[in-house]
């Protein structure tokens, strides 16, 4: 039980990270169409802007500030390249997002250097938020796992429950529509495109110190978001949060168990041979495939659902 419960609440509480990485891109995609291949260098931009800031002025405004900052990064790319190459399909802007990804982690090397910063917990938040059989839940886990349903939650009221939200949907189908009727559709797309910057930002911020802030870190969590919205479904808010927690539960739950994959298959009633593969197998610890997980997750899902757990759009 003590196992279970603290693997869960790691699970959920790095589920709930991936979810706040991976709604920016979401948004993007069921918003403009766009898969953004630059979106993990948005969330290391925010991370190094909120180690800056917080240098100078403290924590709490590097919360504010530092999403603002990527958000307004994120728009003036968007006004002033990706919207040149809109029209154009999804392979220039692949590439054009691709590049900019590339772009973003030199540009980081050259302001904050090559090696990891320190940027660390605020001393408010660094301690337990209780104790639960004998071990202590970081308060930070808690305080990253409050922020992301609050995210969660305004980005929901934000689309389903405001005018300029709808104005946002409506100019996905229906843009001469909107554009005849006074909205700046361009501008439009400009706000969407930003704002899923500054949600990549705010998980930077939060991320960054809960883990690592170094040029690397981009690259660590670019492939494991693309897994979360393709499995999720692509355009998929609900869908990225389900598959968010989904993969956090995994991985964790992996990583915690300390058996191999032949012992765990031999719980399920199946058995191995002792054949080479068998052998391999048995030395295999289920905690060393752990990182592969999500990618045969991502296959299984492909093959049997292409269009993700909700998705409504294959691109």
């Amino acid at each position: 039980m003590e196992f279970f419960a603290i693997s869960l609440l790691n699970g959920l509480s790095y589920g709930l990270l991936l979810f706040m990485l991976s709604s920016g891109l979401t948004l993007i995609f069921s918003m403009m169409g766009v898969i953004n291949f630059a979106h993990a260098s948005f969330y290391m931009l925010g991370a190094y802007f909120a180690y800056s800031i917080s240098a100078l002025i403290g924590f709490w405004p590097a919360l504010l500030l530092a999403p603002i900052g990527v958000g307004i990064a994120g728009a003036l790319f968007e006004k002033w390249v990706l919207r040149r190459v809109h029209h154009m399909g999804h392979v220039p802007e692949l590439l054009v997002t691709f590049g900019l990804s590339y772009i973003i982690v030199e540009l980081v090397q050259l302001i904050w250097g090559r090696s990891s910063v320190d940027y660390r917990v605020p001393d408010m938040l660094d301690g337990p938020l209780f104790t639960l059989y004998g071990i202590q839940f970081p308060l930070y886990r808690g305080f990253m796992m409050g922020v992301a349903i609050v995210m969660l939650l305004t980005i929901w009221q934000l689309l389903t429950k405001t005018r300029m939200g709808l104005v946002i949907q409506a100019a996905l189908t229906h843009p001469d529509m909107v554009q005849s009727l006074g909205h700046n559709v361009p501008r439009v797309f400009m706000v969407v495109f930003g704002g899923g910057a500054a949600l990549a930002g705010l998980a930077g911020v939060i991320g960054g110190n809960a883990f690592v802030t170094e040029p690397g870190m981009a690259a660590t969590v670019g492939s494991i978001v693309f897994v979360v919205v393709v499995v999720g479904g692509l355009g998929s808010l609900v869908g990225a949060f389900f598959a968010s927690i989904l993969i956090g539960l995994v991985q964790t739950f992996a990583i915690s168990i300390d058996g191999s994959v032949v012992s765990l298959l031999g719980n399920f009633g199946h058995t191995l041979s002792p054949d080479a593969l068998g052998y391999v197998f048995w030395r295999l610890k289920l905690s060393e495939v752990a990182p592969i997980l999500p990618y045969l997750l991502l296959v299984v899902m492909l093959v049997v659902r292409p269009r993700g757990l909700m998705g409504q759009r294959e691109g």
